[in-house]
């Protein structure tokens, strides 16, 4: 499991569940202004998101840009065409068109905050 700086947690919750399909696994309240929230992708043994709402300013300055621009999330697929094709029909914002590279297809996606995903079927 990483954690994931968000804004908001119940907008993340939405983004995640609705858009890219994730199962909310956890939301458990820890106190007035904190909760244990954590979703997980489509399928077994993928990692787990715990979307930690950003609690001070400095925080909150990094929501968007935790790698300083660089995709660091990876969302694995079996059928990159169906899932591409699902994930923009929802509205998630793709950046760059689909490409093969010698280890897959893939296409770069932002999340709602900007964070950049490469969306990836591997050895095809």
């Amino acid at each position: 499991m990483m954690a994931l700086v968000v804004r908001d947690y119940d907008e993340a919750i939405a983004y995640f569940t609705n858009l890219l399909g994730f199962t909310l696994v956890e939301d458990t309240a820890l106190s007035a202004t904190k909760r244990w929230v954590v979703v997980a992708p489509p399928g077994e043994g993928g990692a787990r998101l715990l979307l930690a709402k950003a609690a001070t300013a400095e925080q909150a300055a990094r929501i968007g840009d935790q790698t300083g621009g660089r995709v660091f999330l990876f969302l694995t697929t079996e059928d990159f065409e169906r899932d591409h094709a699902r994930l923009a029909s929802r509205g998630v914002k793709f950046i760059e068109l689909p490409r093969k590279e010698s280890y897959g297809m893939v296409a770069v996606f932002e999340d709602l905050y900007g964070n950049k995903w490469d969306l990836v079927e591997r050895g095809r």
